[in-house]
């Protein structure tokens, strides 16, 4: 393999072909190219998709209330259905496998907040203590919400960092008062959400809010999380759900309009799917590109040992063993398949390191990455390939009698 004579045979054979193995080395370049770079797209849409779902908790179930769009029991449709404190309190204490459960009132307003003279308006959030849990925030300073500031109507709040940063600049925060719409709440806590915007609110409790706000005991929403339930029992719950609300507020369980319910395992279990099917799709047209470059290099070998008969046949005539012919056409194969390859391969690499580097992330693509495997998988279909390509060329070569090939115009 490391015959000199050889490696000079293979570079003079290149450079009397120069434009030919460069087209032929550019097709297996850019298959391991379009290889590498599908599967890094492949799993920065994947990461993506998982960092939309961690930034809450993906185990969970919505609930919301609605409106009857059939007639029960002698009530007629288009009744209003308004879920409250004691409904949560049934479906957190009859569903086991409920581990978190928050509630929202008026979850989406938007309010002025003031502190001596910084203004600003942010989203205020009534909540229950596990929403920190449901929202994966991670606390900074203080603490969150607990139940005492629910029992006690307290009017505290916890804040995210960017509304700390425009209320308080460098000072803290913890301790301090701040207005909400004309009430003032004490901050006990900044907290650090990785969600996309989910910084730019502030937690107050659940029952202080129904109180200042004449709310009632009603809540919008229901956000409960199902542990380590699998998606078929995450169903059954669903189903449960809307069987307890149908009796407790009286219409058909059959009746989805009056109960809004959500099952986000199912919906992660589809997008991940999904996300693993296109991973899979794309790997595939990655190696479909490769094997035709693979060809290409196989049709250059038959060329070239096409023009290289009368050579070949003057070798055998001088006692060259076929073994030695097949490994000097393979070594030349697999020489252009592997510098071509893993050219390509390192300009993919980079490629994504690249974007990586630069930060090309959104809502739904996110650290774009080459699995190690790849990388394995892909040297070793390098070598395999190259093999291959001049395997038939090499048989054929080895074939030659002399006497035929000296005859060769």
């Amino acid at each position: 393999m490391f015959n000199r004579d050889n490696w000079q045979e293979i570079f003079e054979t290149i450079s009397k072909n120069k434009l030919r193995t460069f087209l032929t080395a550019f097709s297996v370049a850019w298959g391991i190219f379009i290889l590498v770079v599908l599967s890094g797209a492949g799993n920065g849409l994947r990461n993506g998709a998982q960092s939309q779902f961690g930034n809450d908790a993906a185990n969970s179930i919505w609930v919301d209330g609605g409106n009857t769009s059939m007639a029960y029991n002698g009530l007629k449709p288009n009744r209003e259905i308004k879920l409250t404190n004691e409904d949560f309190s049934v479906l957190k204490d009859q569903i086991k496998e409920i581990d978190n459960a928050s509630a929202i009132y008026q979850g989406h307003n938007s309010k002025t907040l003031s502190y001596k003279k910084e203004h600003a308006g942010f989203l205020v959030r009534p909540v229950m203590p596990d929403h920190q849990n449901l929202e994966c925030a991670v606390i900074l300073q203080g603490r969150f919400l607990n139940m005492n500031d629910i029992n006690n109507y307290a009017k505290v709040c916890v804040m995210g960092k960017p509304v700390k940063e425009a209320l308080f600049k460098e000072e803290d925060a913890v301790g301090k008062y701040i207005d909400v719409a004309g009430a003032n709440y004490m901050v006990i806590g900044v907290f650090n959400d990785p969600g996309n915007n989910d910084n730019n609110r502030i937690y107050i409790p659940l029952t202080t809010a129904q109180r200042a706000w004449n709310g009632k005991n009603y809540v919008e929403t229901m956000w409960l999380s199902t542990g380590s339930a699998g998606i078929e029992r995450s169903e059954e719950i669903t189903k449960e759900i809307r069987q307890l609300m149908a009796r407790r507020h009286n219409f058909n369980p059959a009746d989805i309009d009056a109960l809004g319910v959500y099952n986000n395992n199912v919906q992660y279990a589809r997008t991940m799917g999904m996300l693993d099917g296109i991973k899979i799709f794309v790997t595939i047209i990655g190696i479909f590109t490769l094997i035709a470059g693979i060809v290409g290099v196989s049709n250059i070998m038959m060329i070239i040992v096409k023009e290289r008969t009368k050579e070949i046949g003057i070798r055998k005539a001088l006692g060259a063993t076929p073994l030695s012919i097949v490994s000097q056409i393979i070594l030349e194969s697999v020489f252009i398949t592997g510098a071509a390859g893993y050219t390509g391969l390192v300009l993919g690499v980079a490629l994504i390191e690249g974007m990586r580097k630069i930060g090309v992330n959104s809502d739904f693509f996110k650290d774009p990455e080459i699995d190690f495997g790849l990388a394995i998988f892909s040297t070793i279909l390098l070598v395999v390939s190259g093999a291959l390509a001049g395997l038939i060329p090499s048989i054929r070569a080895a074939r030659i009698e002399p006497v035929v090939a000296l005859r060769e115009d």
